[in-house]
């Protein structure tokens, strides 16, 4: 297959979100001294997480807005310490996403991948984040001079896995569905969402998690190996 345009995941795909959120948060405890409460930072970040993915799990399916992902993240580790105003919660989570934005930690082989692809691709972002923290996140790390343009959820009014994001980004990037190929992290928002829109696929799969109701076009552990793939 030959490929002419490639979308790419940006969170955990590119910039390494679970450890550059983690170390926010990790800030967040300590300034606003949530251990007057919760025993330590892992205590809390063990409550904060798995609420903070089932939420983008519901705001990726149409079940939750924007606001209600953002606001009850927070409110939801925050309502212990008596913390439930709604002023309040919106400037610590406008507080996170600001930290969010200067922390430049990739996944490993981001850029040497960036490199060997920018020659012979055309490369885009295809991202559910908020446009607010992506652009920064992207420039800050040094990301944004490999990619032709960033398209967001937010752009389309639909999230991924959605055929409709796919379908957005095609259109407006000039894209072939034949020529594009779609590379992520996230087994349902980035390959279900490709597959389903018929796009090739490259699942960074760095756990050797099963494959779930069909095979990816192709499967790594690691942003090195697709150097081999294309």
């Amino acid at each position: 297959m030959i490929y002419k345009s490639i979308f790419i995941d940006l969170d955990d795909t590119l910039w390494d979100t679970y450890h550059n959120n983690k170390e926010c948060l990790e800030e967040l405890y300590t300034d606003y001294h949530f251990n007057r409460y919760y025993a330590s930072f892992e205590a809390f970040f063990d409550i904060y997480m798995p609420h903070n993915l089932d939420l983008w799990a519901k705001y990726r399916s149409g079940e939750i807005d924007r606001q209600t992902l953002i606001l009850d993240r927070f409110l939801y580790v925050l309502r212990p310490l008596g913390i439930e105003d709604k002023k309040t919660v919106l400037s610590v989570n406008n507080d996170f996403l600001q930290r969010t934005t200067t922390k430049t930690r990739l996944v490993p082989g981001a850029i040497e991948l960036l490199e060997y692809l920018r020659p012979s691709y055309r490369l885009f972002i295809l991202s559910n984040g908020f446009r607010e923290v992506q652009f920064k996140k992207l420039s800050n790390a040094g990301l944004a001079p490999y990619f032709e343009r960033m398209i967001l959820s937010e752009d389309a009014n639909i999230q991924k896995p959605h055929k409709g994001i796919f379908d957005f980004a095609l259109k407006n990037t000039n894209s072939r569905r034949s020529e594009s190929l779609m590379i992520g992290d996230s087994w349902e928002a980035d390959i279900i969402g490709a597959y389903q829109s018929k796009i090739d696929q490259i699942w960074l799969n760095p756990e050797g998690l099963p494959a779930d109701g069909f095979n990816p076009t192709h499967t790594v552990r690691s942003l090195e190996e697709i150097k081999s793939i294309l």
